[in-house]
């Protein structure tokens, strides 16, 4: 086995870092997609649009299931964001100003 494997290499290639921001991007815009799938299913259990549940139950039930649609679209792929983060050790250090 050489220093030289690919596989072992403490830092990503450009390559690799490319391919793990699309994944990244993609996991996001699937939270984004599906909380607002399950908003709009919210919406239609709150308007009675299901024989299953009626009354005073569906629009509970409904504005339950429009919370977590809400949740899961505006703000787990936030969360994801900031643990997708990019760590400020390997970011260049901001420029500071010498002016008082």
């Amino acid at each position: 086995m050489t220093d030289s494997d690919p596989g072992l290499s403490p830092l990503p290639d450009a390559q690799s870092q490319a391919r793990a921001a699309r994944q990244r991007f993609f996991a996001i815009s699937l939270f984004r997609i599906s909380g607002a799938l399950i908003l709009v299913f919210g919406v239609a259990i709150a308007q009675q649009h299901f024989g299953w549940v009626r009354g005073e139950k569906a629009r509970i039930m409904g504005m339950i299931v429009v919370a977590v649609g809400f949740i899961q679209m505006m703000v787990i792929p936030r969360m994801l964001l900031r643990a997708f983060r990019t760590p400020s050790a390997s970011l260049p250090p901001a420029p500071t100003s010498d002016q008082p």
